[in-house]
């Protein structure tokens, strides 16, 4: 398994979700749905994405 990086290529916003979908070795596009869908519910998602966004590092 790759090692949870936030890739420079192939993102949307700050790529957590393509860097969690190439680290599982999901379509980026499901790990967005999901997250999407995840965002009707109650809950931190917004919160945990930004903690990511700050903790997992860039590509080099």
């Amino acid at each position: 398994m790759a090692q949870l990086t936030r890739p420079r290529e192939g993102r949307i916003i700050a790529g957590v979700c393509a860097g969690i979908a190439r680290r599982f070795g999901w379509s980026p596009t499901l790990v967005r749905w999901i997250f999407v869908l995840s965002c009707l519910l109650p809950g931190p998602q917004f919160l945990i994405y930004i903690a990511l966004w700050i903790l997992v590092p860039e590509d080099n």
